[in-house]
């Protein structure tokens, strides 16, 4: 897929107000916003020590590795229940708009620590690595070297962050609160990725479980700082692998299930069909969107995984929708052929993380299906809330392997259904 840029030349003509780029509302406006206000907070105060709760919420950058960013960040919160709000994506989900989590997200004002990946130690050692994988947000002390500015540039296309400044200290106030099936597993000598599932089969949070991972808190005598980004899709596939291995020796789904729902400008459709287990993953993107600004018509991208569990590509958001749906059918105790449908619409005018896939698919599973006799009674389903123009250009336009796949499933639920 090609990303094309909407033109400084436009945003300086329109001035956020004309929505000459053809988004409902203009993404760079939005966060300005937030970030003003956390700026007359700031002057107010005149001061580069900041004091409050972290959520906890850290992200770990890619640019420069092995020397790399870590972003301590507290929002301008002084209530403990509060400051948790400005990073819970399973609170979030549902309730709160595109909008309002940005405005969040802006407002968080950041202390930068610069560190090897090879050295997590120097995080352990303060207690900065315990205080953002605690269950509680921590009281914590910043001192900033500079006066917080804008992180970066502000760009549509990269998450929302606040301002911010390289730190001159951090300080833990609190004791981190870690539960002790995490404490545990911090003090065992593992393989990372087999304590991220003895974490996972404990309940711990997959959230959590990702900033345990990326803040280089596991493995055995080789521990290192991984990317919050690469951290979130490693995770997601090292879970979602392990419970693959269980779901290949359940028995299929009865029937054909379909689910549906939206946020955020997302729309999800799952179609479940009798079958071994494979996973197909379809995005529609619209050509009115920060990414598709020029393109006559929407994009369609595909990715499929095989029964032995490889994809076509790795890509962040086809594993935020897989584990949902592996761990529905862990949970039923089934194996399905499966089929998931986004469509990004032009109401998702700024991007927050594939949490939202992740959270979208999980919520959709949470409601009870609609029972269907074929694959085609499903597609139409789909098509029909698409819209004929759109549906048939997604459906009727399928890629070799999707038609093959697609016939495969007709005549399996064919001797099915003569059987049953």
């Amino acid at each position: 897929m090609r990303f094309v840029r909407i033109s400084a030349e436009i945003c300086v003509y329109c001035k956020g107000y004309k929505k000459l780029c053809g988004l409902d509302q203009c993404p760079l406006k939005v966060r300005l916003n937030a970030v003003h206000k956390t700026m007359r907070y700031l002057m107010l105060s005149n001061s580069k020590e900041f004091f409050g709760f972290t959520p906890p919420s850290g992200v770990i950058g890619e640019k420069g590795y092995p020397e790399v960013a870590l972003l301590y960040s507290i929002p301008p919160e002084d209530d403990e229940s509060r400051a948790k709000t400005y990073d819970d994506p399973v609170r979030w989900w549902g309730s709160y708009s595109l909008e309002k989590i940005i405005e969040m997200r802006s407002k968080m004002i950041s202390g930068i620590i610069r560190v090897n990946v090879n050295k997590p130690e120097r995080l352990l050692e303060k207690e900065i690595s315990l205080a953002l994988i605690s269950e509680k947000p921590v009281d914590s002390e910043m001192r900033l070297k500079n006066f917080p500015r804008l992180l970066t540039p502000i760009d549509p296309f990269d998450p929302p962050r606040g301002l911010g400044a390289d730190a001159e200290s951090i300080r833990i106030v609190d004791n981190p609160h870690i539960s002790k099936s995490v404490e545990k597993i911090l003090n065992e000598d593992l393989k990372a990725s087999e304590a991220v599932k003895i974490l996972y089969r404990d309940g711990v949070d997959i959230y959590r479980i990702q900033k345990i991972f990326s803040l280089g808190l596991l493995g055995r005598h080789y521990k290192k700082l991984v990317p919050t980004r690469w951290a979130i899709t490693a995770i997601d596939a090292i879970i979602s692998n392990m419970l693959l291995r269980k779901i290949r020796g359940y028995p299929e789904i009865q029937d054909v299930m379909f689910f549906k729902t939206s946020y955020l400008g997302n729309r999800f459709w799952i179609l479940m069909i009798p079958g071994a287990y494979t996973f197909n993953w379809i995005e529609i993107w619209h050509p009115n969107t920060i990414y598709t600004k020029n393109s006559l018509e929407p994009l369609i991208i595909e990715n499929s995984e095989n029964w032995h569990g490889v994809a076509d590509y790795m890509d962040g958001g086809y594993q935020a929708a897989r584990i949902s749906v592996l761990e529905y059918l862990e949970r039923i105790g089934r194996k399905a052929s499966v089929i998931v449908v986004r469509e990004i619409t032009p109401e998702y005018y700024a991007p927050v993380g594939n949490w939202h896939i992740r959270e979208s698919v999980k919520n959709a599973l949470k409601s009870s299906p609609i029972k269907l006799g074929s694959l085609d009674e499903g597609l139409d389903l789909i098509k029909k809330d698409l819209g004929q123009k759109l549906g048939d250009l997604v459906f009727k336009k399928e890629s070799s392997k999707m038609m093959i796949f697609r016939n495969h499933l007709n005549r399996k639920l064919d001797e099915y259904f003569k059987k049953s």
